[in-house]
């Protein structure tokens, strides 16, 4: 049985999805793929407890780790990519070539790039800390903006924003920061157990 339950947060409302084990998938439903859940997934909270504990804990500022049980379903691939993602500390951020590279792929940066995007666990497993190598936040499942404020929340101190300007009135991330406290084809495998590590 998979269930599913909504919930706010200071990026917009997040969809959980998961097993009554673990968590498959988060979407941010306010980006530009809102999901709708099927019909034969249940509305219940109750599966999803810790997680929004947690993730209540990470956007006051409390939490910088998340000790959540996982179960992202992808090729082996991108499978290797996630775990990838839970080495990166938070508010810290690195590029596609850099992931490719302690990864052991020393030319798969876009192959990084192309798996990091199809990440079902977003916030979770911090793909938002992936960045061009020209500092620019490059694309992002929830967009640039939630991208942007992610990184804002975090305090990471790189982002050159190439491809967003900074609108009249608004904050940059950097300045937020300083005041702020497609899966490729194949056959797919379930990676159970992937925890992120302790705060």
């Amino acid at each position: 049985m998979i269930y599913w339950h909504e919930t706010d947060t200071p990026i917009g409302p997040l969809l959980l999805a998961g097993t009554a084990e673990a968590l498959t998938r988060v979407n941010f439903q306010a980006g530009p793929r809102p999901l709708e859940p099927p019909a034969q997934w249940q509305h219940d909270a109750a599966p999803f407890a810790p997680a929004l504990t947690q993730l209540r804990e990470y956007f006051s500022g409390s939490r910088r780790t998340f000790t959540l049980p996982l179960s992202p379903v992808g090729t082996p691939f991108q499978l290797l990519v996630w775990k990838g993602l839970l080495s990166i500390p938070y508010g810290q951020t690195i590029s596609y070539g850099e992931l490719a590279q302690r990864l052991g792929l020393t030319s798969g940066a876009r192959a990084v790039g192309l798996a990091n995007g199809a990440n079902p666990l977003p916030v979770i497993v911090p793909c938002h800390r992936v960045i061009g190598a020209d500092g620019s936040l490059t694309g992002f499942g929830g967009g640039l903006d939630i991208k942007r404020e992610l990184l804002a929340l975090e305090g990471a101190a790189c982002v050159a924003d190439l491809f967003s300007e900074t609108q009249p009135g608004t904050l940059s991330a950097g300045e937020r920061s300083s005041s702020a406290p497609q899966p490729s084809a194949g056959p797919t495998d379930e990676l159970g157990g992937l925890r992120a590590r302790a705060p």
